[in-house]
């Protein structure tokens, strides 16, 4: 502060412009909150933009450990939560939300998820983009863990992030509860393929210990070992890695790897991509 008194005939416009600049740069926060930590190991996020408060929550299944980080931040004046977003009808994605509808400060807020999610309001057509503040938000439809499995790709002027429920995990995928195995492929192989490498991934689950467990039993490359180590030193991995990481050490979007192959002893895509999920189910 007295830096700041000391030098403002010399540099206080610039400054002022400069901290301008920065707030107008920093917008998109995303916080993330741990559910049923050691039993379902779920993450529900709080995406806000600092800019105009505007907020959502992402899969926000347990009210009663996400209701009070969220009455705080609203207290506080922090947040406008305008939307419950959901990835899947999955009731540890979507079953908390008429329970959330139920707080006063809550009520009435629309729900946007696939067309099975409870009480959802809001069904986003493939590519359908919207807003919240300044983040755009654009809806990426990925069948197969279930039919109404919805990822949500956000970008703002810092940064890019993707947060696909079931669907995508760091070194993982969900089991195909609903679809198949040409269903994941496309699901991870071209349309998650297709987001910009530099878009941090948020998946729904707190997975890639055991994960990347599998993996390494498949690929043994040096990205992979490097996520084995990631996942051994952090319990918490979400956010950390990139469509791009994924691509190197997730062996499901690594259908077409050679050695993968071999160790499927498959050479289609789907093919192996249905032979991972097969290993992976019986993986001890």
């Amino acid at each position: 502060m007295s830096l700041l008194t000391r030098t403002r005939p010399i540099i206080s416009r610039p400054l002022r412009n400069l901290t301008t600049s920065l707030a107008l740069n920093h917008t998109m926060h995303i916080q993330s909150i741990p559910m049923w930590t050691g039993t379902g190991d779920n993450y529900a996020y709080l995406v806000v933009d600092d800019k105009s408060k505007d907020a959502v929550i992402i899969d926000p299944a347990n009210p009663d450990e996400v209701a009070p980080v969220l009455k705080d931040e609203i207290k506080a004046g922090k947040i406008n939560l305008t939307a419950i977003i959901n990835t899947h009808h999955h009731g540890d994605h979507a079953g908390g939300n008429n329970k959330m509808l139920s707080y006063p400060e809550f009520k009435g807020r629309p729900i946007i998820g696939g067309k099975d999610c409870q009480s959802v309001t809001k069904t986003p057509k493939n590519g359908e983009t919207f807003k919240i503040g300044d983040i755009n938000v654009k809806a990426l439809y990925t069948p197969c863990h279930t039919q109404d499995s919805i990822c949500f790709f956000m970008e703002d002027s810092t940064g890019k992030a993707v947060f696909t429920g079931d669907t995508l995990f760091h070194g993982g995928c969900g089991r195909f509860f609903e679809g198949t195995a040409e269903e994941m492929h496309t699901a991870l192989n071209k349309t998650l393929a297709a987001v910009p490498d530099d878009t941090k991934v948020y998946p729904g689950h707190e997975y890639t210990k055991a994960n990347v467990k599998f993996g390494i039993s498949v690929l043994q490359s040096e990205p992979v070992k490097n996520l084995q180590a990631f996942a051994e030193k952090n319990k918490e991995t979400q956010g950390k890695f990139t469509i791009g990481d994924e691509k190197q050490h997730n062996v499901f979007m690594r259908v077409e790897d050679p050695e993968i192959q071999k160790a499927t002893g498959k050479t289609d895509p789907v093919d192996v991509m249905a032979k991972l999920r097969e290993m992976k189910n019986n993986f001890k």
